[in-house]
């Protein structure tokens, strides 16, 4: 009973911070904007730091201001590790390439996630994956050694990235929140997705996409890691058998087409959850839905600055959540 009150409390907080998100009519304005420094003044008055005028840092402390509030809503952050997966396995790559290729990057680490990302270089520069979560091991010393004695970074690459996913899947598997699952399924079939298009523009070997795609409940990889082998055609004519048949003439578009779609499924798959008071799914969806407004914004700014079209940039504006 204690839990429920806690997440009616939590739920109400985000009632109202559900009021200060963007809703179309917010995009339009900023899309209206002739500059990008008129599009800081919008945000401005709608409540963003701008002063730092810079589009990354301005995006980075809006995203900080989430995590923030999560904090203050929620106990046990670990609920929300689904969400932050993807970013200790990119500290796990920077890691493996700084150590086995001395290949050290500036502000390459990200701050939120599970892990101390120097926890992470520390295990690898000690080879002691003990020092990792079990389910980061395997993948940590399986990418060293494609790097150490290999040379291979794009088996590194393929080799991380599926166990991220991997994570994920089954970190919204034994969740009993329904956006949280639901998040985790779409994250893993949209990438399968993306790597086998990607896979097909590329001349990718049949081996090569199954190292890469990870299984998943809503699709069948075996199936389209053989029809991605065969070309773009017959990879579509198996999506359009799943679930992911809306998405067909959207990857026949762009990548950024897909991506779009697939942001926009996620906010429709989520938008029941603002009524169910008594769990954390309202608090998940909103932390969701601000993720999205972020890369929302960025793309909008991000057109400012480098002076695209309207159209160029409308076609990867993602729906909102209010």
């Amino acid at each position: 009973m204690a839990e429920k009150q806690d997440y009616v409390y939590a739920v109400a907080r985000i009632r109202s911070r559900e009021l200060s998100l963007f809703s179309q009519q917010t995009l339009e304005q900023l899309m209206a904007c002739k500059t990008y420094e008129d599009c800081l003044r919008v945000l401005s008055d709608k409540g963003w730091d701008v002063s730092s005028g810079s589009a990354e840092e301005i995006l980075a402390a809006e995203r900080e201001k989430t995590w923030s509030l999560m904090r203050e809503l929620v106990g046990d952050l670990s609920v929300f590790d689904v969400f932050l997966y993807a970013n200790d396995y990119h500290n796990l790559k920077a890691a493996v390439k700084e150590v086995c290729m001395d290949a050290k990057t500036p502000k390459i680490y990200f701050e939120n996630g599970t892990l101390n990302p120097e926890l992470i270089l520390k295990a690898i520069k000690d080879q002691d994956f003990t020092l990792l979560p079990e389910r980061m091991r395997g993948a940590a010393e399986e990418a060293c050694k494609a790097l150490l004695q290999n040379h291979d970074g794009q088996l590194c690459d393929v080799i991380i990235d599926r166990a991220a996913l991997e994570a994920v899947l089954e970190a919204g598997r034994v969740s009993d929140n329904e956006v949280l699952r639901q998040y985790a399924e779409l994250t893993v079939a949209s990438a399968d997705i993306r790597i086998a298009v990607r896979s097909v523009r590329t001349g990718k070997t049949h081996e090569f996409l199954e190292r890469a795609l990870a299984p998943c409940s809503t699709l069948d990889v075996k199936k389209l890691a053989r029809a991605a082998a065969s070309g773009l055609d017959a990879a579509l004519e198996y999506l359009a058998l799943t679930p992911y048949a809306g998405a067909v003439s959207a990857v026949r578009e762009s990548v950024s087409a897909f991506e779009r779609w697939c942001d926009n499924l996620l906010m429709e798959q989520i938008r029941p959850q603002k009524h169910n008071p008594f769990t954390i799914a309202p608090v998940a969806a909103y932390l969701l839905a601000r993720e999205n407004e972020i890369k929302t914004v960025r793309i909008i700014l991000s057109g400012k600055l480098n002076r695209l079209s309207d159209e160029s940039v409308r076609e990867r504006l993602r729906e909102t959540y209010v």
